[in-house]
Formats: structure tokens, C-alpha cells, sequence
């Protein structure tokens, strides 16, 4: 039956059921769409060719019978988010993490497991408690003190799908579980597509702290503030930060953090922070920091500091996608659906043409 994936497409697309109707020039009625998506009905072949050509989706991924689903929902938002904008996000999330795993199927072996954390560092009772727990997994992962240059990359080498989207404005990323009928749940991360490389390297260590903390008796804001003193850390190593910075400091220019953002790829404002944080720096000096930068329109998503890192695209998909035709597993048109692109630009993909 088609019901539960057409909705997922249509919501995905952000369309009601009188949208998808004009969308097919009233083919069929939006409320026979509706019973369609209830399972109460199937439509011809002909609604059905329809019906795929305006959700930019194949008559064959309406009809699979794969079931997944997404469990455990975290948006990090804004207070006027809606229901609607959500469940498009949902929708969005299982379409391409559904499209990734049956890229993965065709590579036995290629696919990364998740493995949550295990161990007393990661049972965390109060915020500070986030900066040992960031230690121990950069202990657990083998990445030493050094700064992380790809941290999307990073991610999903260990198991984390991480998704790069056109969210509304009000939703600044989100981190779920796929369930699906067969294999462990998959995570994922979901980061917004508009917003800079600093704040999208924030967002997936602050989401990658729900994921590997367990938090007691924290409340909701409490656990807020331990993913954001996690992800500090774990984009900011102690060691290192002393090292470059030194123990105490009782100045810092806005130009010497400038050069250090191109080392640790974190906005100027969470460099401040996280020398606050380590008592690099006194209150009266952090004050004074973050005043100028206020004055100087640094901080907030439209921000204009030096240096602003371009966006970190997830390129693992592509390239598995890309390695599978060359190896001759799908068609181009198949690998072209996959990755939701014509087939003319992923000609030009294949022929190494990305700008």
C-alpha cells in the first residue's frame, strides 16, 4: 500500500492534499487523495504516474513496501515553530535517509555503524560534568587534542547520517532516530542549509551531545546548556585551547581570536566563551569581549566576522553514489533519483564540472 509514503512525499514537499490536487490538474480529488494516503484506496495508473511526477518522486518508491519510521524528534527551534514545518522536516529526513540506506545495501561492508558510548564519563549530573564526557570521546574516537577539520565527515564515518536541508527559519537543525524493519536505528542530524560553517559545526557537536550523554536528573534547559558546554569542548580541546592561548590571559584582541577561528572553524563568539569557560579569561575581560562584538554585528546568524567558513556539505551519499555507477551497480538515471538531481548535472558531477 502507498498510503504512508505518499504523505511522507507530500508533506515533504510542504503541500496540502488541494495543493497535490491542482498540482495534478484535478486528476482525482483531494479527497480521494486522502483515502489514498489512509490506505482505503489505490490509484489507477495512471493518478499514480501523476501523483509521482508532481512529489518528483519514482511510481516505484510510492509502491515499495519498506517501512521506516522516525523515533525520538529533538528540533532545536524557535518558539513559533509549527506542527506543518515539522512534520515537512520529518518527511524530508526519512525520504533521503531512506534513499542513503538502499545506497548502502549495495556496498556489504561500506556502511558505518552506530555505537553510542558506553562508560560512567557519559552519565553526566551537572553541566560541567559535559567537558569530561567531550574528553572521553575524542579519547574514544582516537582524535587526540588537535582541532576537527570536517566534522559532518566525521560523523558519518561513525554511523551518523548527517543531513544538510532548506529548513524554515525557525528551525536551526534536529536530531532523530531511524527505525526501520530490518538492522539497529540509524541517527541522524539534520543541520540547516543556510546557515554558516561555524553554526553548523555548533549544531552537530551540540546535537552529537544528545546522542552520546545521559543526563539523570538534568532538567530540559539544564540539558541544553551540558550539549552547548559538550560541544565547546569537543570542538575546542582544553589541552589545545591552553596550549595556543596560554593558562591566564589578561587581554585578548578580536584579532588574535580572528586567527584562531581558522584553526578551531568556530565562530569568534564561541572562542570567547570557551575562554570563559577554561578561566583563560576573567568575567570583566569577557564582558568587554562580547560588547565589541555585539557593536560589531559578530554575533546571531547574520553575522559578518572575518572569515566566515562556507557551509560543511555531506559528501558521503555522493560519493557512494557516484562510485555506483562507475562500478556499473545503477544507472545514471537511478543514481540521478537517488540523489535528487538531473540527470544532465549528474553528468557534470561525473565529469568532475561542481561549479
Amino acid at each position: 500500500m502507498i498510503g504512508n509514503r505518499l504523505k511522507r512525499s507530500r508533506e515533504a514537499l510542504g503541500l496540502s492534499l488541494r495543493d497535490l490536487e491542482a498540482a495534478i490538474h484535478g486528476q482525482v480529488s483531494a479527497q480521494a487523495i486522502g483515502k489514498y494516503e489512509r490506505d482505503e484506496m489505490m490509484p489507477s495508473s495512471t493518478v499514480l504516474l501523476a501523483i509521482a511526477k508532481a512529489l518528483d518522486v519514482s511510481p516505484e518508491y510510492l509502491l515499495s513496501e519498506q517501512e521506516i519510521e522516525l523515533v525520538g524528534v529533538d528540533f532545536r527551534k524557535a518558539t513559533h515553530a509549527g506542527t506543518r514545518e515539522e512534520r515537512a522536516v520529518e518527511a524530508v529526513i526519512l525520504d533521503h535517509v531512506e534513499r542513503y540506506l538502499e545506497l548502502e545495501e549495495l556496498f556489504p561492508g561500506a556502511d558505518a555503524e552506530w555505537v553510542a558510548p558506553a562508560g560512567p564519563e557519559f552519565e553526566i549530573q551537572c553541566i560541567e560534568d559535559a567537558e569530561e564526557a567531550a574528553e572521553a570521546l575524542r579519547k574514544l574516537w582516537l582524535l587526540g587534542m588537535d582541532p576537527i577539520p570536517l566534522m559532518a565527515e566525521l560523523l558519518e564515518e561513525r554511523g551518523v547520517k548527517v543531513i544538510a536541508q532548506d529548513l524554515p527559519v525557525s528551525v536551526s537543525g534536529s536530531k532523530a532516530f531511524v527505525r526501520r524493519n530490518q538492522g539497529p536505528d540509524v541517527p541522524v542530524i539534520v543541520v540547516n542549509e543556510h546557515h554558516n560553517g561555524e553554526r553548523q559545526r555548533f549544531t552537530l557537536a551540540h546535537e552529537l551531545a544528545h546522542l552520546v550523554l545521559r543526563c539523570g536528573s538534568l532538567d530540559e534547559k539544564e540539558q541544553e546548556k551540558a550539549a552547548d558546554r559538550f560541544a565547546g569542548a569537543f570542538l575546542m580541546a582544553k589541552e589545545m585551547m591552553i596550549r595556543v592561548l596560554g593558562q591566564h590571559r589578561t587581554s585578548i584582541s578580536l584579532g588574535e581570536l580572528a586567527e584562531l577561528k581558522k584553526l578551531f572553524k568556530v565562530s569568534i563568539a564561541s572562542l570567547v566563551v570557551r575562554c570563559s569557560q577554561l578561566g583563560v579569561i576573567t568575567r570583566a575581560v569577557y564582558g568587554r569581549l562580547f560588547g565589541q562584538i555585539k557593536a560589531l554585528g559578530w554575533n546571531g546568524p547574520s553575522s559578518k566576522e572575518p572569515y566566515l567558513l562556507d557551509p560543511e556539505v555531506p559528501q558521503r551519499m555522493e560519493r557512494m553514489c557516484l562510485r555506483a555507477v562507475s562500478e556499473g551497480a545503477i544507472s545514471e538515471s537511478k543514481a540521478a533519483e537517488l540523489l535528487k538531481l538531473s540527470v544532465r548535472e549528474l553528468d557534470r558531477r561525473l565529469m568532475g564540472q561542481f561549479a
